[in-house]
């Protein structure tokens, strides 16, 4: 089998690049895998501060490539069964394995970022566009919802009624409607170099704020007030603790 995804690190960053460009990075079932592979090779490296996203080629990604998704049918269903102990299954943990991890993930989105590929940079923490990149919840010309993990994503960062124009129209979007809508962070003409410059900010933050705010974040952006505040204060303890420790250390 074939990798089409290569994974290099350089320092703290690790480059995570989608690598099928005659086909716009369409995505396949071993891509799946792949992704998440990459993902669990990503975590194990104490080394890593940040995590960037991108696309080989004219384009991000294309989505899922349907016509070779479908044509293993018995691999669609295997893999659409959730695993009990992840709550996900495999079109969902290749993009929501970039959630768990904890470092920053940034996707440097240009050409076409569509479906499954749009779930995928939506997963990212932060996402940098060129001008003129396309976006589209394209799963409703396949007579679909979004499903990889795109509910999730799209309900953090949009209103409920621009998500469902998106999701039931399918239309395509360009940048500045998306950046205007919050499905993009920034626009930029090179998002690769925003990308690496992010990172490198990152990397002289301290590594535990930064996954603790991540991890706060994750846990209690759309939760209750109270349950909003029990995370920050569980959040909040290991660091002031550490943070003493370290103080007294240093005397």
């Amino acid at each position: 089998m074939s990798s089409h995804i290569a994974v290099r690190f350089d320092g703290h960053r690790a480059y995570v690049t989608l690598d099928r460009p005659d086909k716009h990075n369409g995505l396949t079932i071993d891509m799946l895998d792949e992704l998440v592979a990459s993902a669990k090779l990503v975590a194990r490296r104490h080394d890593v501060r940040a995590v960037i996203l991108s696309g080989n080629g004219p384009s991000f990604s294309s989505g899922l490539d349907v016509a070779a998704a479908t044509s293993d049918p018995l691999a669609i269903v295997r893999n659409f069964v959730p695993l009990p102990w992840r709550g996900t299954n495999a079109f969902q943990e290749a993009c929501w394995a970039w959630r768990r991890l904890p470092v920053p993930v940034i996707a440097a989105v240009h050409g076409r970022c569509y479906g499954g590929g749009l779930q995928l940079a939506l997963a990212a923490d932060v996402r940098f566009a060129t001008p003129d990149a396309e976006f589209s919840v394209m799963e409703a010309k396949h007579g679909l919802v979004p499903d990889m993990t795109g509910a999730a994503t799209l309900s953090r960062l949009i209103g409920m009624d621009k998500a469902l124009l998106l999701a039931m129209t399918a239309d395509t979007v360009d940048a500045a409607y998306a950046a205007r809508i919050g499905l993009v962070t920034e626009l930029a003409q090179d998002p690769l170099a925003e990308a690496e410059k992010l990172a490198d900010r990152l990397a002289t933050r301290s590594p535990h704020a930064v996954a603790a705010a991540k991890r706060l974040f994750e846990k209690s952006w759309q939760a209750s007030t109270r349950r909003t505040l029990a995370v920050e204060r569980a959040t909040q303890l290991p660091l002031i603790i550490r943070k003493a420790i370290g103080g007294r250390a240093g005397k």
